[in-house]
């Protein structure tokens, strides 16, 4: 009777051990497995939004930038709400619409930020769509070429330790002036297509 008993707790704790060791192993295949799927949905999602020389829409992203050129600030925004702003420096005529090339005016208006120059003699740059279809009628009557090449730029090459200071004075020929640090941010923040409205 007492072999007997010995056999069956023997068994007993055969039976636990094997048990505790298929519970151990499947702890184990679990985490594996867990691992495995965040480290795809990791990796697919980075390999979904990067694309080389664009910036592609993401809900962090903005839907409008606006300029307030009296105020000298740009602002950044989506659905409404500032993400951010910044000070700015505008054309070294700053007061009114831009109407011919050479007047050194920044322009007022409805615009698209319609493409970027990752490597520009202004550091990084946002085209701004100007001038649109009223421009040039507008220029047109008045017998002048409206200009172009109108950006939203950082400090220029070399000249890119003056910093915030760049905004004691407007010295662009008409362009929108951040530092580098600041339009990287909006680099990052604003995607081709995006509305910029700039009021006076």
């Amino acid at each position: 009777m007492k072999r007997l008993s010995r056999k069956k707790d023997i068994l007993k704790k055969a039976n636990i051990t094997q048990k505790l060791h298929f519970l151990e192993i499947n702890k184990f295949v679990l985490s594996k497995t867990i691992l495995f799927v965040c480290l795809v949905a990791l990796i697919s999602g980075t390999c979904f939004f990067y694309r080389p020389g664009k910036v592609f829409a993401t809900q962090l992203n903005a839907d409008k930038v606006i300029v307030i050129k009296s105020k000298r600030i740009l602002m950044v925004l989506r659905d409404g709400e500032i993400l951010k702003a910044y000070k700015v420096a505008l054309g070294k005529q700053p007061k009114g619409h831009k109407i011919n090339s050479g007047d050194k005016k920044t322009p007022e208006g409805n615009y698209i930020l319609d493409s970027r120059k990752p490597n520009s003699k202004f550091y990084k740059s946002i085209h701004v769509s100007y001038p649109n279809k009223s421009d040039i009628l507008n220029a047109k009557k008045l017998g002048v070429s409206p200009g172009g090449a109108i950006m939203i730029h950082g400090l220029p090459n070399k000249l890119e330790n003056i910093g915030k200071t760049h905004r004691t004075w407007d010295w662009t020929d008409g362009c929108i002036a951040v530092t580098n640090h600041e339009i990287d941010e909006i680099w990052q923040l604003v995607p081709d297509k995006t509305p910029i409205e700039i009021k006076p």
